[in-house]
């Protein structure tokens, strides 16, 4: 749809309700009528079946539904963006994890960033912007308790689902409380253009370490030393990465963030120095795996060299460190501002698009923080 046939179209709504048309604040004003009318009619993307190996778009299903006004402790919200992340791929299986699986029928899971519409609740008022956790939909009805308020004066909105979000305080606490990083040590961080890999190795650059990043095309190798600031980059596709890693650790590897497992981690084992300490964040080579890995079992290996070097390799789940969110955004809200922090967002325009936005994902097909819009307004 046009600009101008969506302004007219907000001009036609505005008159046939009696009311002058100016811009972005009146259009608000017929969607805050609407709510408190329940004319609610949203979209959403639901777990159609289980995925066997990677999902395939019959696995999701878009649906419509109709949303009332909202009960005692309620918000009606509208959803400007929601995230895409990794971990969704785990919900979607039957078998529980660190979290509940997701049902069929249940709207796929994930943060947003919402304006409230309407609020049942003391403290909030439409216009509100918040984070919620409504998932893959364009309205959604959530409880005020669980819902935060978002300043947009810190930094962009969307920063709430990225290096202000849920990634960005992964990577603040794994590095920092977990990967315990001291000046002068080797930090190699696998997946290191994607969003906490990217807050990861700029944090250990912050704590005087030297920054080696792992990332998928020639390209992303290139944003992370030229515009991140790693010390390095290896592409792990390339034929002789084990060889390209090795050379680019020369004093050996320290701490290993690991986000990805399978080859990466094979070409890591051999590089990491004894004490080395291995948060262990993601492995999202396997997370589409509906049987073993084919080839020899390299846990002997690992295991080996956790007993002979002394690793520490710890898994974590960022809710571990929710008391540290205040600390977290404070800190890196100010490297933002000072300029010691960058960040890279891929925005996706529309729901109907998440489903193949998300399969791509699992592949390394994003290029940054991923993100659905729903309004490019």
């Amino acid at each position: 749809m046009s600009n101008r046939f969506r302004e007219a179209t907000w001009r036609a709504v505005a008159f046939g309700r009696g009311l002058a048309y100016d811009g972005e604040s009146d259009r608000r004003a017929i969607l805050w009528e609407k709510a408190a009318m329940s004319e609610i009619r949203s979209r959403r993307i639901v777990l159609a079946a289980r995925p066997e190996g990677a999902p395939k778009p019959s696995d999701f299903r878009l649906e419509e539904e109709t949303l009332g006004a909202p009960g005692p402790g309620e918000l009606l919200c509208r959803t400007h963006y929601f995230s895409l992340d990794p971990y969704m791929r785990g919900r979607m299986n039957a078998t529980h994890g660190y979290t509940q699986p997701l049902a069929l029928g249940e709207t796929m899971i994930g943060a947003a960033v919402c304006e409230v519409l309407r609020a049942n609740a003391p403290g909030f008022a439409a216009g509100d912007i918040v984070r919620t956790y409504s998932g893959w939909r364009d309205y959604a009805l959530v409880p005020a308790d669980g819902v935060e308020r978002i300043d947009p004066s810190l930094a962009p909105v969307t920063t709430a689902l990225g290096v202000l979000g849920m990634p960005g305080l992964t990577a603040y606490a794994g590095l920092l409380t977990v990967g315990k990083p001291r000046p002068g040590d080797t930090v190699v961080v696998a997946a290191a253009s994607g969003p906490v890999g990217a807050t990861v190795g700029q944090i250990a650059r912050l704590m005087g370490c030297r920054a080696v990043g792992i990332a998928g095309t020639a390209a992303k190798c290139a944003h992370v030393t030229d515009d991140l600031g790693f010390d390095a980059c290896v592409n792990h596709r390339d034929p002789g990465f084990a060889e390209a890693l090795a050379a680019a650790c020369p004093d050996g590897i320290d701490v290993y963030f690991e986000n990805v497992g399978g080859a990466v981690l094979r070409a890591v084992i051999p590089l990491l120095n004894p004490f080395a300490r291995v948060p262990v964040c993601g492995q999202i080579a396997h997370y589409n795996a509906s049987a073993p890995p084919p080839g020899p079992d390299h846990l002997p290996m690992l295991m080996i060299a956790a007993l002979t070097k002394r690793l520490t390799l710890r898994g974590f789940i960022v809710t571990d460190f929710a008391d540290q969110e205040p600390e977290f955004l404070a800190r890196v809200s100010r490297w933002i501002g000072e300029g010691k922090i960058v960040y890279r967002e891929d925005v996706v325009d529309g729901i109907e698009n998440a489903i193949d936005a998300f399969i791509g994902l699992l592949g390394g097909g994003n290029f940054g923080k991923l993100l659905v819009r729903l309004d490019k307004d």
